[in-house]
């Protein structure tokens, strides 16, 4: 009889030779790229821009930086405060760090207000009205990298420290006595949005390790089984990380630190549970068949498929961020599809060969035997025979409740996630960078003291251009009208072509909020109705408008775009797939239609938390794209493997009969899978970084009401009801059901 290709391929996999030549395939290939190509870290770009070229605000942007070279560069916004209020010794050390500028610029400074050539009355004029807060704003070019900002930030601080004679960045802002110092506005917040970063690879990765090995050691209690899984994801990430190195140093990719710490937890999370699967099904086999290598052949060629149709169905998914417009969820695209299909080649090849070499241990000391070896084994102790169960309690009680009462799991489930999905409709979404960062981050707290004792919009102006044609436009006059507008300045003419003119629009609120941005194209309104009030014909391109509110505004813009692209085709990729993969066009449409149901309470769900018990007012709107693709894709894996067993029993046993067994057989490995996977997203929400905290708690909630809701009742409820049309029109054996 001629042999399967799988039969063939599991066969090689745990040969005597070939498993050690698979092993040490692995560490050569681990060795060589390490010492060949750099890590990923080492390429890490945290300054890429996220918007394209011909984004409004970029073309704004590059039109000022040509045209008013004064107007351009990016602030950094030295921010003095005395809560006693700025004295004449205060503003002679202020005067000297503005010589020092002067005199010796940092490195990429652009320009800076000459304060030290100012008497020091003119400079008291300078101060807040309630005499306690002065701003010094210090341009840099363009693009000048963040670790160059970085760099510059602490010369800065090591001069002001020998004017002040004490560190005054450490000084608290409501300190009575001393003069304290923040730099915020741009350069600050991308400063210490990069601090924020560093080292969090290294802590993320050794807390995500840490909390897998400990729930495999207290899920499976066997010290080999928990590291077995750690190997094998182990050397997918050292495999992945100089490939993707590579990839970024020749510029092919653009890899952050935000995209290397969650795909440091998608690896370890999705590829442990891929490993799970394997070893769930090889434990099973052991009780069934004494010959270990063959218990091991078979296991893999019941679990390859499903391990082999989840995989790619996460690495399509993740591939379509490819399509992206904005830059954060583009650049998103190859790292994580690549570390998903690295670990899938990973769980199919290395930890077979390695599940070979250990062979029984690797559940040591409750090691796996079938019935004959267990009676041998008590024979020769003489004790009792105990032949351990395969299916748990609760597998056998869920299976059965979803095969006798599926409708009232159906209403139930459909109840729960109902509620919550409609209370997702309540959240509100913010754009404000700020509002992701801890409140005691310097450029946050030099925000607060600019805000308090200025107009908060002096963080970050809006800068208005327009091309007059040479006639007389009241712009200000308009753009005063608009009741978030705080003062406008002046305007300035264009280096080559006069007929440019900018302003720069500071609004009386948070320039990061969305009260500030959603102003945005109301400014660009009024300043085309100056126009047109000047007969100046086509206003809509005669109007640019740039600074960081206009960018945000750009932004949003770019990711609902991107949403509304992604969403529909990660459902038609995967929905292709499970048709190709399960042959049934009816349970496509519910599997994939009960992970998208759970993926919408999940975000209703975690908006209860968040709002309601952090007291977060807003999320970012980064995070429903986030949520979805991680958890559509990753939902999909649990109801692949359980339906793949059900599809299994249901050629030679009836459907209510394969149901039960199917769900008793899939929840022992799905459960423990599906809390590892949450517990490491969850880990995400011990860093700073409120976009990622956020993230992580919708996506653990998303990953545990699929676990524990979606995958054992949910799904197999509809099944039992649908009967038999749930296989139409794929063609299985059929075999004849029996009375109930």
């Amino acid at each position: 009889m001629k042999k399967s290709p799988l039969t063939t391929f599991s066969q090689y996999m745990t040969g005597k030779v070939s498993r050690w030549i698979v092993i040490a395939a692995w560490i050569i290939a681990t060795v060589l790229l390490t010492i060949v190509w750099p890590p990923v870290s080492e390429t890490e770009v945290n300054n890429a821009p996220n918007l394209s070229e011909d984004s409004p605000s970029v073309e704004a942007e590059n039109l000022i930086k040509e045209e008013f070279p004064n107007s351009s560069g990016v602030p950094a916004l030295l921010t003095w405060h005395n809560e006693a209020g700025l004295n004449e010794e205060n503003l002679k050390a202020i005067q000297d760090i503005s010589k020092d500028l002067s005199d010796k610029p940092l490195e990429g400074q652009s320009t800076t207000p000459p304060l030290h050539k100012m008497p020091l009355p003119a400079l008291q004029e300078l101060i807040s009205e309630d005499g306690t807060t002065l701003v010094q704003p210090i341009f840099f070019k363009e693009n000048t990298e963040t670790s160059i900002l970085e760099k510059n930030l602490e010369k800065l601080k090591e001069h002001v420290e020998e004017q002040v004679s004490y560190d005054s960045f450490a000084t608290a802002i409501d300190d009575q006595d001393k003069l304290s110092t923040r730099v915020t506005g741009p350069v600050g917040i991308s400063v210490d949005a990069t601090s924020l970063f560093e080292g969090a690879d290294v802590t993320l990765l050794i807390a995500t390790v840490l909390l897998v090995l400990i729930l495999l050691l207290v899920i499976y209690r066997s010290p080999i089984l928990a590291i077995i899984p750690l190997i094998g994801v182990g050397f997918a990430y050292m495999v992945l990380s100089p490939i993707l190195g590579l990839l970024a140093d020749k510029g092919w990719i653009t890899v952050d630190s935000q995209a290397i710490a969650i795909m440091t937890v998608l690896l370890f999370g999705a590829g442990t549970d891929y490993c799970l699967f394997l070893i769930s099904q090889y434990r099973d086999e052991l009780r069934k068949v004494k010959d270990k290598r063959k218990a091991l052949i078979h296991a893999f060629k019941e679990a390859s498929g499903a391990i082999a149709m989840s995989g790619l169905t996460v690495v399509i998914a993740l591939l379509v961020l490819i399509v992206a417009k904005y830059g954060a969820y583009h650049r998103f695209a190859i790292p994580f599809s690549l570390s998903i299909f690295v670990m899938g080649i990973a769980s199919l090849t290395l930890i077979p060969a390695l599940l070979s070499v250990m062979g029984r241990a690797s559940f040591y000391p409750f090691i796996p035997r079938t019935p004959e070896m267990e009676e041998e084994m008590a024979k020769k102790k003489g004790k009792p025979v105990r032949i351990r169960k395969e299916k748990s309690r609760f597998g056998n009680w869920v299976g059965t409740i979803v095969t006798t009462k599926p409708w009232i799991i159906i209403i139930a489930c459909l109840v729960f996630f109902g509620a919550f999905s409609m209370y997702s409709s309540q959240i509100k979404y913010t754009y404000d960078l700020l509002s992701s960062f801890p409140e005691d981050m310097p450029s946050r707290e030099g925000f607060q003291v600019i805000s308090d004792a200025y107009s908060p919009g002096e963080l970050a102006p809006v800068q208005v251009v327009i091309d007059t044609e040479g006639k007389e436009v009241d712009v200000v006059k308009e753009l005063q009208k608009h009741n978030l507008v705080d003062t406008v300045s002046a305007p300035q003419n264009g280096v080559d072509h006069e007929n440019l003119k900018v302003y720069d629009v500071t609004f009386n609120v948070n320039p990061y909020s969305a009260e500030a941005m959603e102003a945005i194209p109301e400014l660009r309104d009024a300043a085309e109705q100056a126009l047109t009030q000047s007969d100046i014909s086509s206003a809509e391109s005669k109007v640019w408008i740039g600074g960081q509110t206009a960018t945000q505004y750009d932004t949003m813009i770019t990711s609902n775009e991107d949403t509304d692209l992604i969403v529909p085709l990660i459902i038609v990729f995967i929905s292709i797939l499970l048709l190709a993969y399960l042959r049934s066009i009816v349970a496509m449409l519910y599997l994939v239609g009960t992970v998208v149901l759970s993926y919408s309470a999940a975000l209703g769900l975690g908006w209860f938390i968040i709002h309601n018990v952090m007291g977060v007012d807003a999320i970012q709107g980064a995070i429903p794209l986030y949520a979805f693709v991680f958890l559509v894709a990753l939902g999909e894996d649990y109801n692949i493997f359980m339906i793949s067993s059900i599809w299994k029993k249901r050629k030679y046993m009836p459907l209510k009969q394969a149901i039960k067994e199917g769900v008793s057989e899939t929840s022992g490995v799905i459960t423990s899978a599906g809390i590892i996977l949450a517990a490491t997203f969850a880990v995400l929400a011990t860093l700073p970084i409120q976009v990622l905290v956020q993230f992580g708690i919708i996506t653990a909630l998303g990953v545990l009401l699929d676990t524990f809701i979606v995958r054992p009742f949910l799904v197999p409820a509809i099944t039992t009801v649908l009967g038999k049309f749930a296989f139409w029109p794929g063609k299985l054996k059929r075999v004849q059901e029996k009375e109930n």
